[in-house]
């Protein structure tokens, strides 16, 4: 984890506070090192910014990892909803892919 790059974010977001990219880019950093703190930040975002569309594929895949299904489903079919409402056809794509792969995993249960 690099510190001095989470405090520069924590300044960018102190200076920018409806910059949605700066809370995303401290959660990135955060989600391998200590998922629970980027967690907060993902939850951040999408109360504070839900048509971040960035936010969904790596905020699904963490509750997925964290074996909280419904979350994660849920995430990713508003992820979903959201990349067709702004016709991005790329992070759609990777969407429905992530998706497809979580419920083949979840039949595996």
């Amino acid at each position: 984890m690099n510190t001095l790059r989470i405090e520069q974010l924590k300044q960018f977001i102190e200076e920018e506070p409806n910059e949605p990219f700066n809370v995303y880019a401290l959660a990135m950093e955060y989600l391998n090192v200590q998922p629970d703190e980027a967690r907060v930040y993902f939850d951040q975002l999408l109360a504070k910014y839900p048509d971040y569309l960035p936010t969904y594929y790596h905020a699904a895949a963490l509750y997925a990892e964290r074996d909280e299904r419904e979350r994660a489903a849920a995430l990713y079919a508003e992820g979903i909803a959201l990349a067709q409402k702004q016709q991005n056809q790329k992070t759609l794509l990777e969407l429905k892919r992530a998706q497809q792969a979580f419920e083949e995993d979840d039949d595996d249960w």
